[in-house]
Parts: C-alpha cells; structure tokens; sequence
C-alpha cells in the first residue's frame, strides 16, 4: 500500500484529504504549514505528497523547490484553490506530478 503526507493550513482540508486518500493509501502523516511538511517528508519518506499552494511560513512553491532539490524522486500534488492557475502551472513546471482544485472531487483525487 502506498503512503502519504497531506499538508494544507486548513484542518478541515486535511480531514477532507485524508477521509478519501485512506480508501486506498496509508496516511502517515498531516502537516499545517511547509517547515512541518519538510520534516514529516524527512522522516517518513512517503510515496506522495499533497500540498497546498497557499501556505503560511512557506508556500507550496517554496516546499515544492526545496522537497525536490532534496528529493529529486519525490511525488507531488499540489492542491489549488480555484483561480490559481499561473501558480499551478509554475508548480508543473517545476516538478509537481498534478494538481486538485478545492472543493474536492472524490474521484479526481483519487
């Protein structure tokens, strides 16, 4: 079974995440911010990675560059609020594997 770390500010987005990842994947861990998301990544080394665009501390564009300088091989999605479609393309560009929009569609982030 794959394993993933979802990280978003909001607790609600987290629990929303991780109610339809938990179907099909092990949730090791949850993060608020990104200096939390680059140590959980640290420590668990999971197969995927969920991360908010908008962030207090760092962004995710910020944790998206300093994850894959680290870890060339890491998997990233990024999770984008509607209208954020320069940002989700910078953060194609620079390695992220796809993005979902908030709210969610169970079967797209799946």
């Amino acid at each position: 079974m794959y394993n993933g770390i979802i990280v978003d500010d909001a607790m609600v987005m987290r629990l929303r995440l991780a109610e339809i990842l938990g179907k099909e994947f092990k949730i090791v861990d949850m993060a608020g911010d990104g200096v939390e998301a680059l140590a959980s990544y640290r420590h668990f080394r999971p197969d995927f990675v969920t991360l908010d665009i908008s962030m207090p501390i760092k962004n995710g564009i910020e944790v998206l560059q300093e994850l894959l300088f680290n870890f060339p091989d890491a998997k990233v999605v990024m999770v984008s609020a509607v209208g954020q479609k320069q940002i989700i393309f910078e953060a194609l560009g620079l390695g992220a594997k796809d993005f979902i929009i908030k709210p969610f569609e169970p079967a797209r982030v799946l």
